[in-house]
């Protein structure tokens, strides 16, 4: 006998792009489409490491070994090596950026894939230790993905700024190296201080960055840190408590500590969740067993992104669609993610004011409409109500 068909509206991705959104968990090492890895290559006469067609998969290169220590880690695909197998594919990747030219072209294909998603605004990260070839020469390649950034945004294509991140294998002094250099050189568009890498394999960081993040923001850099990935419900609180953290990336294992999720809800801090990235590297088993939509009924504030979009086949408007799908959101749930989207990003004030203006329009024409009214059978989401006092 065939399965019932469900009379849940459906939310097409076509209505998710015309809701403006920010994205603020978004890596530009992860974001390559294969085209571009294939150019960068030929261009500079390297050998790829697999098959073309799998060159994403880390498991059918040629010289794959198991890390000893990753996070996560699955039987096949993209997350087969978890997620130091996978750190390592991003630096093969981002060694193929030799030129200032390339630079640029990375950073301006960034911004047109963004747009094509309905993103108006991106915290980008860029961790440097990735981008080999330029080896003492991170501020010139700040500049450089500056200048794609700057072309992009004259050709009306999607505003980013940089968070530009320390890995977690660093000393604690090349971080305070680096954040001189921030301070002193003040790249354009570097708004923001990170932090990545796997905590399972470098251990808790928070105490060796400390003197780092405090210097970052005596300079007026915003602090975003991965944690609670990698990492249980004591990264978390070692972002809060010693780096400062304004948002967290990541963020998902806060639900095994009660007296986490309320700070981080007393506290109004914001999650940068990436569910595909956490699904597809082995730390739950589905979307299902995913915690997102616990944490947005407990109160915290919670935006969705997509960590690493190319080698995970995906876009934003596509995972927001699974997530409708998966946790019965509609239109009005999906708004209230774009509207805390673009109130947790670092983006200037004014930006905010008119992505918000735009996104209510959007929103009350779309409601009116009847799009994307969630199945009488689902239970709704909670909806965000942005606090005033957070929307400058």
């Amino acid at each position: 006998m065939p399965a019932p068909v469900s009379t849940a509206v459906r939310i097409d991705e076509q209505d998710i792009r015309r809701l403006p959104k920010a994205e603020v968990h978004v890596h530009l090492e992860g974001t390559f489409a294969l085209a571009e890895l294939l150019r960068l290559a030929k261009e500079n006469g390297v050998r790829l490491p697999g098959p073309a067609a799998t060159i994403f998969d880390v498991s059918t290169h040629d010289a794959f070994t198991m890390p000893e220590v990753t996070t996560g880690g699955t039987a096949h695909g993209v997350g087969n090596a978890g997620l130091s197998g996978f750190l390592r594919f991003l630096d093969w990747q981002c060694g193929l950026v030799r030129t200032a030219e390339q630079a640029a072209r990375v950073a301006y294909s960034f911004a047109a894939r963004q747009t094509a998603s309905g993103i108006r605004y991106s915290d980008v990260i860029v961790n440097p230790t990735h981008w080999n070839a330029w080896q003492g020469r991170e501020m010139a390649l700040m500049e450089a993905l500056a200048a794609g950034l700057d072309e992009a945004e004259q050709d009306g294509l999607c505003v980013t700024n940089i968070a530009y991140s320390l890995l977690r294998a660093q000393s604690a002094a090349e971080a305070d190296d680096v954040v001189a250099a921030l301070a002193g050189h003040r790249p354009s568009r570097v708004v923001a201080l990170s932090i990545d890498g796997d905590e399972k394999a470098s251990g808790r960081t928070g105490e060796k960055f400390r003197d780092a993040f405090r210097a970052a923001e005596a300079a007026g850099f915003h602090r975003t840190v991965h944690a609670g990935e990698s990492s249980g419900p004591e990264g978390v609180w070692d972002a809060l408590d010693l780096l400062h953290a304004e948002r967290i990336d990541h963020g998902v294992r806060s639900i095994e500590d009660p007296a986490l999720v309320q700070r981080l809800i007393d506290d109004a801090v914001p999650l940068g969740v990436c569910p595909r990235s956490n699904v597809t590297l082995g730390l739950y088993a589905d979307w299902a067993a995913h915690p997102l939509p616990r944490l947005v009924e407990a109160g915290v504030r919670v935006t969705l992104n997509t960590d690493d979009p190319a080698p995970l086949a995906t876009t934003l408007d596509a995972d927001w669609a699974v997530a409708a799908a998966v946790y019965g959101y509609g239109h009005e749930e999906l708004a209230g993610f774009a509207a805390e989207s673009i109130t947790a990003s670092f983006a200037n004030d004014d930006l905010k004011r008119d992505l918000l203006a735009e996104l209510a329009a959007v929103t009350a024409g779309a409601v009116a409409a009847g799009v994307g009214v969630p199945d009488a059978g689902v239970a709704p989401a909670p909806v965000f109500e942005p606090d005033p006092e957070r929307v400058p």
